[in-house]
């Protein structure tokens, strides 16, 4: 980790299971020490984000890598959600999908999505390009406290 950097808690938003996994693997090996949090829906999201049920004693998110194709409640939803609400409007959300349609990165741009990343089908190129985001953020951005 570099100098005054500082683990950061992450919140992934995420139902597919192969991607879940991918993500996990790229945050674990870009040894950077950060703890990733797994939510597979819409629901479970807003339930971890307001601290109920299972996720009472959640830590706050200092970032969100959301989906928007996701269950229950999608994750266009879910992102006007968050930016609607003052104690979750500050959190950085990061869309990462499959999505190349210019309507869902301008509407997910317009609901204030602080990057718009479509995930490659390409194994090795996903890897980097969470890579890429966990370092960004974790050693670039300064994040609220």
């Amino acid at each position: 980790m570099a100098d005054g950097a500082r683990s950061i808690e992450v919140l992934l938003v995420e139902d597919d299971p192969g991607d879940v996994l991918l993500t996990k693997e790229a945050f674990d090996d870009n040894k950077v020490s950060n703890n990733l949090h797994v939510v597979s829906d819409g629901e479970e999201a807003t339930a971890y984000l307001r601290r109920q049920g299972p996720h009472a004693g959640a830590p706050r998110p200092d970032l969100i890598l959301l989906d928007l194709n996701l269950p229950r409640k999608d994750g266009r939803e879910l992102l006007r959600d968050i930016k609607a609400d003052p104690d979750l409007r500050s959190i950085p959300v990061v869309v990462l999908t499959t999505s190349e349609a210019d309507e869902d990165i301008l509407n997910s741009y317009d609901l204030h999505a602080n990057a718009y990343v479509t995930k490659p089908v390409d194994f090795d190129d996903f890897i980097r390009i969470v890579r890429q985001i966990d370092d960004f953020f974790v050693s670039v951005v300064k994040l609220p406290h």
